[in-house]
């Protein structure tokens, strides 16, 4: 794209826009409302056309192709999913391939093979999208714009109507088939998290303007201006610091924990003499097994034998190499107070704790060095408060 505008009347929704994409690059477009992001990305299928400016696509001029062709070399994914809701999956799914003249036979090994690669039933191809969930409808969706087997993807805020959860699934999934499979997607977010997450190079908007480009790493180092910080966010800055970036470097080395035959009056005393209401429960080797809680204890205290008895085995853990950003996310936004950290081996080395977290959040934010933070670790003592249950993946 090069020196792309839109113009109407006197307003530039795109100003001099210029971008080259790679092959399989996931490109994402971020910015406020009006930055011209979706105009922009609509520009490259001819949803709409430039005032001025050209768009090559594999070196051949966008803007003198046919846009009926052009569109159906091109997959499009858009935030209400667009499926027809009187047509099956399978019918949806080939509907390009159709309009290409695929066979039949073509077109059914086609939908096959997508129902199969979003890990849905087979039989689901003789459905209706209003006898699916909105998370398996967006699934269909995405495998739809794969289904002729395009090279460039668009999505325009695809997963922006849907629960947090679903969402972060359905990121996943269209990271692990972009990578997968090879394609180029340009993909239209709000949301910095997602951009972060997703992206091999993120593009800044602002009033139609490019204001950065750069990837995920590159972005939260060196943000190009305060729109670009603020569009981040303070809480994301702790990703800047070189000095720290895995778990393992701002972990606890001391967490509490017991094995699972040991009595509840033995695990009662533990929790007094370390002044904590929860202890993690490893077998003989540290493997972390679960914890138990003071109330799991009481509640049991004149029934139970063992924390085996009462431990609770589904605990949410981070391993020691895993990025400071995704803690975070998992200890401030979904409200952990700490999480045990493990090696390889799923063996307990260390706690994390929300406290430990705003030391370095504190720093980054200009407070005190990174020695102090450091040394604040080796010295501290207290374990950790509670482990809250969660999933059992790192």
């Amino acid at each position: 794209m090069k020196h792309l505008s839109k113009i109407y009347g006197e307003n530039k929704a795109v100003d001099d826009f210029n971008l080259d994409v790679k092959k399989g690059e996931f490109i994402c477009f971020i910015g406020t409302s009006g930055s011209g992001k979706t105009t922009t990305m609509r520009m490259i299928n001819r949803m709409l056309n430039p005032t001025e400016g050209s768009i090559k696509l594999n070196g051949e001029d966008v803007l003198k192709a046919d846009p009926v062709k052009l569109r159906r070399k091109i997959g499009y994914v858009i935030q209400n999913i667009g499926l027809m809701p009187h047509m099956t999956i399978r019918d949806n799914i080939t509907i390009v391939p159709k309009l290409l003249k695929w066979s039949e036979e073509k077109r059914n090994e086609r939908a096959k093979e997508m129902i199969k690669m979003v890990e849905l039933p087979e039989e689901f191809l003789d459905r209706y999208p209003s006898e699916l969930s909105g998370g398996q409808q967006q699934r269909i969706g995405v495998v739809r714009a794969l289904a002729a087997d395009q090279d460039l993807i668009l999505m325009d805020e695809p997963f922006g109507a849907l629960d947090p959860i679903t969402r972060e699934s359905l990121q996943d999934f269209v990271k692990d088939l972009q990578m997968r499979l090879g394609k180029t997607l340009i993909f239209v977010t709000h949301d910095m998290d997602e951009a972060l997450k997703l992206a091999t190079r993120i593009v800044v908007m602002s009033h139609g303007k490019m204001i950065q480009v750069a990837t995920p790493d590159e972005i939260l180092r060196h943000p190009a201006n305060e729109f670009v910080e603020n569009l981040i966010g303070k809480d994301r800055l702790i990703q800047a610091r070189p000095s720290i970036t895995t778990v393992g470097q701002v972990m606890y080395n001391n967490a509490v924990s017991i094995t699972p035959g040991r009595s509840l009056k033995e695990a009662l005393k533990l929790m007094h003499e370390k002044r904590v209401d929860t202890l993690l429960v490893t077998d003989d080797t540290g493997v972390l097994k679960g914890y138990v809680g003071i109330e799991q204890i009481d509640y049991n205290y004149n029934t139970a034998t063992s924390v085996d008895d009462v431990m609770t085995r589904k605990v949410f853990y981070v391993n020691e190499n895993s990025i400071i950003r995704d803690t975070v996310e998992r200890i401030l936004k979904r409200g952990y107070k700490n999480v045990p950290v493990v090696d390889e081996n799923k063996k307990l080395v260390g706690i994390v704790t929300r406290a430990s977290l705003v030391d370095i959040v504190y720093d980054a934010l200009g407070g005190d060095s990174d020695t102090q933070t450091h040394d604040k670790k080796k010295e501290d003592t207290k374990p950790a408060e509670k482990v809250e249950a969660g999933d059992d993946k790192s």
